[in-house]
């Protein structure tokens, strides 16, 4: 902690938050969590409809043709968060960003994966095991990076596989008919790894993990304190130091309300996706069996 950092804690002993999403990537984080919340509820009935809690969310939902329909809006809201996101980035790669191109893409505030990030997951390990230190993360870690670059390939891989189940007449017209077999099994699998590994790794790494539990608030508050970012980044902390922007960042404590709703929605998110993932390791073990 820095001297004036340390000063401006003293003076009302409240921690310290600086700002690390703003507004319109909790937006979109919001987006995705209503939608993929959404295709899960409305797709593994389908795909489990032999299953007892299948019928009954489908039955609560109006039905399995309801379910469909529903199943429909919810991936127009994917497709709606990932177009805007596109636009963000391609905004902000030709107008805000301050360094070169290359240097941005590989640099501290960018999602593509680096050699830090191998040396990180290396790292990383060697911790988990009592052999090495814990490595320096900056403002994205390797896990994070996974996250992110995960919605892309599963945008593209169930995204365009429900399109194709979708519109079946349009795209009969120029693809052979195997392949509307071929999409039935890529949207009904890569969807179960997809809720398989948010309700699990995902939800780990985010809010089950020893320093987070029971929930990391960040991406609904949009806020995060300095004992945090110095002990989870610190590599951000030192560069945002160094570079003087740090106090730029400084924020306003979550109000009340705020900390309120972002422990009602996110208990509700991953409490629901927890009885899902129940539900599906059920139902293969009873396939199995």
């Amino acid at each position: 902690m820095t001297e004036s950092a340390a000063t401006l804690q003293n003076q009302d002993d409240r921690p310290i938050y600086y700002l690390r999403f703003r507004y319109f990537h909790r937006f979109l984080h919001a987006l995705v969590i209503i939608s993929f919340m959404g295709l899960v509820l409305t797709g593994m009935p389908l795909k489990y409809s032999e299953a007892g809690w299948a019928k009954t969310i489908a039955l609560l939902l109006g039905g399995i043709q309801t379910a469909g329909y529903l199943h429909r809006v919810f991936g127009v809201i994917t497709f709606l968060y990932f177009a805007l996101h596109i636009c963000w980035a391609a905004y902000y790669i030709m107008f805000l960003r301050e360094e070169p191109l290359l240097a941005f893409i590989f640099g501290p505030n960018s999602m593509v994966p680096w050699k830090k990030d191998l040396q990180d997951i290396v790292d990383h390990f060697k911790w988990f095991i009592g052999k090495g230190q814990r490595p320096q993360f900056d403002r994205y870690t390797y896990w994070e990076k996974f996250d992110y670059l995960a919605v892309f390939w599963g945008v593209g891989i169930i995204g365009l596989s429900g399109l194709t189940l979708w519109f079946p007449e349009f795209f009969s017209k120029f693809l052979p008919g195997w392949t509307f077999n071929v999409a039935i099994i890529l949207h009904s699998d890569e969807a179960l790894l997809a809720a398989g590994f948010i309700f699990t790794i995902h939800f780990f790494n985010t809010h089950l993990r020893p320093e987070k539990f029971p929930l990391d608030n960040v991406i609904f508050t949009g806020r995060i304190t300095e004992e945090e970012l110095i002990h989870e980044r610190p590599l951000e902390y030192k560069r945002l130091v160094d570079s003087g922007k740090l106090d730029s960042l400084r924020v306003d404590p979550p109000t009340r309300t705020t900390i309120i709703w972002s422990r009602i929605v996110g208990f509700a998110a991953y409490g629901l996706g927890l009885v899902m993932i129940l539900f599906i390791i059920y139902s293969a073990l009873m396939a199995i069996l």
